[in-house]
Order: structure tokens, then sequence, then C-alpha cells
């Protein structure tokens, strides 16, 4: 093979990449380094793929190789550092961010890495710098939208607003960019419904782009109160990313009836020591609960920052019990936590958690799913805090079925398998409170924004704080939000969303019928 030849595989490597089939993507790669095992080009290009397809052990293994061929290569450090931050290997990403940095390198792509990189650690502002020089040096709107996503958790709606009609006037069927703009305020009429709908006649079967035209549209049909219409656009759109994503049912039943089989009240009794800090407080529950809003109220306390939904206490038992997976958790890898030292599995939490904990005495991590492991939490920090917050069912669920996530919630797409999952988490925290007992406060969405300033104390003190009355107005805190629920928090609590599947009852058989079989009673 010829180094043209070579060069040109690369080339069809990497359009089969951007298309999505990593497979001859893959392909590509293996027959260039079969020849030439030294071409940093090529394992930069596997490294990419494991990034596009969420094979992160691969990504981190081909950049590795990058960097120790070329050690300026500031793209592989920067993707390093991503792949790092992105599977909980905090000291690890500092180093490989620090050295892309150094490099200095003028590449605009190379500084959207490093703003996604910072802005998965949490400093948004740092995140904007990174945009802001992308956006300088290139010229081009494409960086407007990364720009708008810091703006938007850093709640500087306005100037996010801007930056996605940017990208909107560089490219008018930019979908995400779209869908953005519909999450920042309320509609006023249906005129950019009427845009998207003619967009989206024009993408193809199947493309994610439908997806977020869907939702979209939906977002703003729901703000006009048309409910059916409202419906409709969210069920396409869940149709659309339920064809995408990988969700097998069978694993997701097999890791809880392993967590309530393994973590018992044998395993309570007979755990070993944790680790004494106090400092971790975990906001837990379901999605599109209210956990962001029970957050704020905490961080709005002097004495507790906020470092966002962290992914390093599950990270952490993957680690330590040596199990790879592409899958954040499974039933082999909590099976086998049930044997780890637990001082250990809480100082290496603490470990990768530093450079996002803050200097303040406590720190939240509100990451939703860490209700899995509160055995295993409390095992390790005897004397962390726990808020489990609660969400009528229905609500809840109706609450992921229009949301388009991320990476994540898989089962919020069809209406039978959340419902379904959602009986599973019930059941386990039904375990959990049993064995338990008192040490997770339990707070319900309904009951906080019916009565911030009751609800806000009960939290206060459960948590061992004195009180002060920002805990009460946490909607005027600056600090950047980075879930969805980033433009919501930044007004007073309101009880506008408490019931509001009953407005899609007729659209919601399937998910309604299988909360009921899993013992769910409707609200009178």
């Amino acid at each position: 093979m010829t180094k043209a030849d070579a060069a040109g595989l690369l080339q069809r490597g990497f359009g089969a990449m951007m298309r999505g089939d990593f497979r001859e993507a893959g392909g590509c790669c293996t027959l260039v380094l079969r020849h030439y095992p030294r071409a940093k080009e090529a394992h930069f290009l596997v490294g990419l793929i494991g990034v596009e397809s969420g094979d992160w052990s691969t990504a981190q293994h081909a950049f590795k190789n990058v960097v120790s061929l070329d050690e300026n290569h500031a793209a592989a450090w920067a993707q390093l550092a991503r792949a790092f931050v992105t599977t909980g290997q905090m000291a690890n990403a500092d180093k490989a961010l620090e050295k892309a940095v150094a490099l200095n390198s003028g590449d605009p792509l190379v500084h959207e890495v490093l703003a996604t990189v910072y802005s998965l650690l949490g400093h948004q502002e740092e995140a904007l710098k990174w945009y802001d020089r992308a956006r300088q040096i290139s010229g081009s709107a494409y960086f407007d939208l990364g720009r708008a996503k810091c703006l938007t958790f850093l709640g500087r709606m306005d100037e996010a607003r801007t930056a996605l009609e940017a990208v909107l006037a560089d490219k008018p069927d930019a979908a995400q960019a779209h869908w953005m703009l519909s999450r920042l305020g309320s509609a006023k009429d249906d005129s950019h419904v009427k845009e998207m709908a003619k967009l989206l006649s024009a993408v193809p079967p199947g493309h994610q782009d439908q997806a977020f035209y869907h939702y979209a549209m939906g977002k703003e049909l729901e703000d006009l109160k048309r409910w059916d219409k409202a419906f409709e656009a969210y069920a396409a759109g869940a149709k659309v990313r339920r064809a995408l994503v990988r969700y097998d049912e069978a694993e997701d039943q097999a890791l809880f009836e392993t967590l309530e089989r393994v973590y018992d009240a044998d395993w309570w009794q007979k755990r070993g020591a944790g680790c004494e800090d106090p400092s971790p407080i975990f906001v837990v529950g379901q999605p599109r609960t209210g956990t962001t809003l029970v957050e704020r109220i905490v961080t709005a306390h002097s004495d507790v920052h906020s470092a966002g939904e962290l992914q390093q206490f599950g990270q952490s038992l993957k680690r330590m019990t040596g199990i790879t997976s592409p899958r954040a958790m499974t039933a082999e890898i909590v099976e086998k936590a049930a044997e780890l030292d637990l001082e250990k599995l809480g100082q290496l939490y603490l470990a990768t958690t530093r450079t996002v904990r803050g200097d303040l005495p406590r720190f939240v991590d509100k990451l939703p799913v860490n209700y899995l492991y509160l055995p295993l939490i409390f095992a390790a920090f005897p004397n962390a805090r726990v808020i489990h917050v609660t969400r009528d069912a229905a609500d809840s669920c109706f609450a992921s079925f229009k949301q388009l996530f991320a990476d994540a919630y898989f089962h919020s797409y069809d209406q039978e398998e959340m419902a379904r999952h959602y009986g599973r988490y019930s059941r386990l925290m039904a375990h959990w409170r049993d064995l338990l007992g008192d040490r997770v406060l339990e707070v319900a969405y309904e009951d906080v924004v019916a009565d911030i300033p009751a609800n806000a104390r009960k939290i206060i003190e459960y948590l061992g704080l004195e009180w002060q009355d920002a805990c009460e107005n946490f909607h005027m805190q600056e600090t950047a939000v980075t879930t969805a629920s980033a433009a919501q928090v930044r007004e007073k609590a309101h009880t506008r969303s408490v019931g509001r599947w009953r407005e899609f009852e007729p659209y919601l058989g399937p998910m309604l019928s299988a909360l009921k079989n899993a013992g769910w009673q409707s609200p009178s």
C-alpha cells in the first residue's frame, strides 16, 4: 500500500465516520495501520470514531497512541482530556488539558474541544472564552452553537438567543439551533413552528435532525396550549430518537434485580468502614422531577458548592471492580462492587472530583441516577447526606417523554418502556427505604413548588446547615446550570407543571396502563 493509497483510505474513513458508518470507518483505519502502524492520522481517526460511537475506552487508547507518536499533537491531547473527563479520570484529564492548552494551537477546532472539556468540568466561563476564540479566529458562526450552550448555562439568555440567530443566519436548517432556541422562552405564536415544519420536510427519514425539529415543535405547541399537535410532535420525535439509541430492557431489569438481591440487610450489617468526610451531598431521583430546583435551593447556601451532575461515583465502581463496559452500569459491576474496600471507594470518589467540587465545606453531586447506589454511597460516606426528590409518576414519566436528552435515559422514548423503568425505580427505592431508614430525606416536587419557604428550611435543617435567606431566593443565583432546567430555575418556583400530564391524558394510554400495572394510582 502506497502512502497515497493510505491517505485515500483515511479520507474515505473520515467520510464514513461522518455518516455514522463506524464499521466502514474502522475498517479503513485497520487497513492503513496494518501497513503503517505508526500512522498517527489513522490512530487519531480511530479515536474520533470512539468518541462518535461512545466507545471511550477505544478513544483513550487511540489518542494515547497519537501523543506517544507526536507529543505536540494538540488536537489529540485535547481529545484525550475530553475522553478522560467523560470517564471520570479527572487527574489524567487535568494533565492532558494542561498539555493541550500549553501547545497553544491556533486551530479553532482544537479550541472547540477545549471548550467542551471546560464545559464538562463545569467551568462555563472558561469554556465560553475558548468558544469565543474559535469564533474570532475562524469567523464562522458554526462556533456560535457552542457559545449559545454556555450562555444558556450561565443564564445569559438574550446573548444565547443572539448566538443562535447567528447560527441560523449562516445555516437556516441547523436543527439543533432551532431546538435550543425553542427552549429559551415561551412561544408567543406559531411562526417558528411553521418554519421548522417546512425545514423538517426536507430531512431524510430517520435522521437525528428530525428529532430536534419534532421536540422543538412540540415544546412551542405546548406553550401555545395546542395539546394534540404538541403530543403528535413529541411522539414523532420520540419514535425517531428510539430508533437511534440502544436500549436493552432486559439488561436494565437485570441491573435492578441484582441491586435488590445483593444489597440487602445482611450486606448492610456486614459492610466495612467508610470514609468519614462529611462534604458530599447527593440529590437523586428521576430526571425532570425537580432535582435541579432542590439543588439550587441547597447551593444558594454560602457553604455549599454546585459540582453538577457527576459521573464519578459510578465510574469509581467500574474502576475498582476492573470491569469495562460501554454501559454506564451493569449487573456484573454492582455485584462485584459489594466486595470493595469502602473507604478506598470514598477516597477515589473524592480524588476524582477534586477539581470540580470547589473549596467550600460541602458540595452537591446532582446526578439523578445515583439513586442506584444509595447503600454504597452511605457505606462509603457514613456522614454524607442524600436528598431524594419524588414526583407523581405520570408527571415524571411524561416530563421525560417530552424531553430530548443528550446521551442518557434511553428508556424515555417509548411510553411503556419508560413506565416499566419507573416501576423498577419505585420498587428499588422502597427497598432502599427499608434498608436505610431515615438516612435519606425525601421531598416531593409538588410540596416544594407549593411552599418553598417551609421545604427549603426542612432541606437545610436536614443538611445540618444554618439557615440563610438566599436558599429561599434560589432563583437569584448567577452560577451556571448545566441541565435541561437551565431556563426554568432562574425564575421563581411555580406550580404550572403539576398535573400537566392530564392535558395529554387521551394520548398516554400505554404509559398509564403500564404505570397502573406497577402499582401507581391516579391522583384524584
